[in-house]
């Protein structure tokens, strides 16, 4: 049998091109290989307060964008997080696990707290419960995560493990799956930041759905480094972040990119650049124009059954264990 994985996306915000570099280009490279679980996690994003019609449209916009970016639902269950009550059931058993110490470690918490926990909401301070509910419910073997999300993955695993210890073997004890490129592709105006569909700079992401003068601007404005050559250097963040784009978009290697710009300069370097990004880009949204509501509601409910069906099991064996069912 195939061994399973889990991932998803919150609603919220344009996804760029980073998410796609870093998440949803291994998700269909790894549909083939594994029993694949694709989640739409809107309950993660009503951590912060969300426009209710706004979240309903994004919530099947994000699901066209994991179709144009191939995943098929013919190989991968798609969902939506809250058509799995199980998600919700599950997160209060592990917050009676979970340690409130745990919890104030994650730096996640610290920073969308802002340093102002006291008006933070409670499920932004219990979001990683969530997530490792998603991530247990499908005794899940591997979890596709950027590095930003692996003290998450961790305290999955310690909660499952306590679990496991204390009312007997129930959950698998999931493990990271990182890219060895494109995990964490940075902003184009601040490399040592991630890309990040929140950043407060327009031109820091290149959106998925930005037209060709819009990514063409963005490329051209991107801070580089001190000096003039194209290499993939630790000391030169700058450059080195627009060199993996250009990698992974071609599938060329560090050698061949390297070789390619030998001897050219950054202007080139960012005309090609922006080339490549927008012959990548225009295909794929003229495929996310394909797929109408109806079409996205067609796939989305027989994948929250599909979904639903192994979540049950799982929370039966856990109430099971409890000694509450």
């Amino acid at each position: 049998m195939k061994k399973r994985i889990f991932s998803g996306a919150q609603p919220t915000g344009q996804l760029h091109i980073g998410n796609y570099l870093g998440a949803l280009k291994n998700w269909v490279a790894l549909q083939d290989e594994y029993e694949a679980f694709y989640c739409i996690v809107n309950l993660h994003a009503i951590t912060l307060p969300q426009d209710p019609a706004g979240l309903r449209k994004a919530t099947l916009d994000l699901a066209r964008i994991y179709l144009a970016a191939g995943v098929d639902p013919s190989r991968s269950t798609i969902f939506i997080q809250s058509d799995v009550p199980e998600h919700a059931e599950l997160t209060w058993v592990l917050s009676c696990i979970a340690r409130m110490g745990e919890l104030e470690r994650m730096t996640q918490f610290k920073d969308k707290g802002k340093g102002n926990a006291e008006r933070a909401g409670v499920g932004l301070f219990t979001y990683p419960v969530l997530m490792a509910a998603d991530i247990l419910l499908y005794q899940t073997d591997l979890v596709p995560v950027g590095q930003d999300q692996k003290q998450h993955l961790e305290l999955c695993r310690d909660i499952a493990e306590r679990f496991n210890r204390d009312y007997g073997e129930t959950f698998k004890l999931p493990d990271p799956y990182i890219p060895p490129v494109g995990a964490s592709i940075k902003s184009l105006q601040d490399p040592e930041k991630k890309m990040s569909k929140s950043d407060e700079n327009p031109n820091g992401s290149i959106l998925l759905l930005d037209d060709a003068d819009t990514v063409t601007k963005k490329i051209k404005r991107a801070v580089t480094d001190s000096g003039t050559t194209i290499d993939f250097d630790e000391t030169r963040p700058a450059i080195s972040n627009l060199l993996s784009i250009y990698q992974i978009l071609t599938e060329k290697t560090r050698h061949e990119c390297v070789e390619h710009f030998q001897g050219k300069g950054y202007g080139h370097f960012k005309t090609e650049l922006a080339e490549t990004v927008v012959e990548f880009l225009r295909p794929f949204q003229e495929r996310v124009r394909e797929f109408d509501d109806e079409t996205i509601k067609s796939i989305l409910q027989p994948g929250g059954e599909r979904a639903r069906e192994i979540a049950a099991d799982t929370l039966g064996d856990v109430y099971v264990a409890l000694g509450i069912e």
